[in-house]
């Protein structure tokens, strides 16, 4: 996992109000202290953000939206992992587990669980 990822991950974590994050002073605290359902609010709003930069950096080919947007959605998801006790580390093993599967064959195993 990347020196960046496992230090934000770490700052994260550092802000749930159970390790002392105060929701008075920090933006993620807050959204830790609000619960799921804000953290899952701005994941949803960032991702439209993303596909809505996207769309429009294919007309005017200004990629520094994309890249802006998607660090905004990439923070948020890390934030919602941390609310479900997982890491990005826990992303890359599931990603490198299905290294080399199909994406057909890989969506089509979980139909059977």
């Amino acid at each position: 996992m990347s020196d960046t990822l496992r230090r934000l991950a770490e700052v994260i974590e550092s802000r749930k109000p159970a390790n002392g994050g105060d929701p008075d002073k920090s933006y993620v605290s807050r959204l830790f202290a609000k619960g799921d359902d804000a953290i899952l609010k701005k994941i949803g709003e960032e991702a439209t953000e993303t596909v809505m930069a996207a769309k429009d950096a294919r007309v005017d080919g200004d990629n520094a939206k994309v890249l802006y947007e998607c660090a905004d959605l990439w923070f948020h998801t890390l934030v919602m992992l941390a609310q479900f006790n997982l890491t990005p580390d826990d992303v890359l093993k599931e990603l490198a587990r299905r290294e080399g599967i199909s994406g057909i064959e890989e969506k089509a195993s979980r139909k059977l669980s």
